[in-house]
């Protein structure tokens, strides 16, 4: 288990390496060895009957494998830096090698100087569909994509990273957002769903365009304010990390706004929603009741949970 010094330490570092990598090219530069993310995968194939589970079971390992052991920037990680991640695949279909299901990706970061951790993506990708033989490797190739299921783990690990990254230093992902955006327009001639602009509003395309848009491009600049000056302020100075969220709800404003369809809002919502619950459990009235007239217009269904941020602890 990682102690809680371990995470300052190491969350420490990680800013130190968001700030240095956001102003630089990488492709240039030679690191050590060392792999971006520790994901947990999963594949779950309940649905399908009558057939022979291994080879869910090698997709899963396999899965796990690519993701956990391909470096994907050439950024150095030690242990206690990588990204923390899940990676849920249900299958829906499985005929002639053909598999269809969705995808649930979630990501999580450490704040500075607890052992909390947030979410800065919960995200369910209803647009997967990819042939998969049992035992097929699965190589990583920067310049080609090998197959569908291939450019749909790229895809996850650059927008994983360029979240991260984000999170850390103003627009300090750019390179991993420019690197998901190829990835989709290589594999938008390829005839797969999920990666055609207009095709949904939910899909691969429209993830990536919440970064690269302009309309959309306040989300950014949330992501650094909310958590490097927000919450990672929160447990020396409570008041202000949380008036520095409050503030930046006011981009999620600009958001809702310009681009009132956008997936940002629904990504924002099931990663966030919950725990701003609990950030203004204890606010003053007036701050719970500014962040309640941001949200509301913009969640107008999330009722219970809108109402416990403009309540807060009331016997308190």
């Amino acid at each position: 288990m990682i102690q809680k010094s371990e995470i300052r330490d190491g969350i420490k570092s990680r800013m130190l390496r968001r700030g240095v990598f956001a102003g630089i090219a990488l492709c240039s530069v030679s690191f050590a060895s060392a792999q971006e993310l520790r994901c947990t995968v999963e594949v779950n194939s309940q649905k399908i009957e009558g057939t022979n589970k291994s080879v869910f079971e090698s997709l899963q390992s396999s899965i796990a494998d690519y993701l956990n052991e391909n470096r994907f920037s050439n950024a150095t990680f030690s242990p206690n830096e990588k990204l923390e991640c899940r990676f849920f695949l249900t299958v829906g279909e499985y005929d002639n090698d053909r598999i269809k299901g969705d995808i649930q990706v979630q990501l999580s970061r450490p704040v500075y100087n607890s052992s909390y951790t947030t979410t800065l993506l919960n995200f369910k990708d209803t647009r997967v569909e990819f042939d998969y033989k049992d035992g097929d490797p699965l190589v990583f190739n920067e310049t080609s994509q090998q197959n569908n299921l291939t450019a749909i783990l790229d895809f996850y690990a650059y927008l994983m990273l360029g979240i991260d990254f984000d999170s850390f230093s103003p627009e300090g992902g750019q390179q991993f957002f420019d690197k998901a955006q190829s990835v989709v327009q290589a594999a938008q001639s390829t005839g797969e769903i999920g990666w055609k602009a207009f095709e949904d509003t939910k899909n691969r395309s429209a993830v990536i365009s919440v970064y690269t848009d302009a309309n959309t491009a306040p989300i950014r600049k949330m992501l650094y304010d909310y958590h490097r000056k927000g919450l990672d302020e929160m447990v020396t100075s409570p008041d202000k990390g949380r008036a520095t969220i409050t503030e930046s709800l006011k981009d999620l404003q600009k958001v809702y706004k310009n681009a009132p369809m956008s997936v940002a809002l629904s990504m924002f919502r099931d990663a966030k929603l919950d725990e701003l619950v609990n950030i203004y459990s204890k606010a003053p009235a007036t701050e719970r009741e500014a962040a309640y007239e941001i949200l509301q217009p913009i969640y107008p269904t999330d009722v219970e949970r809108l109402e416990k941020i403009k309540k807060g602890d009331e016997e308190n």
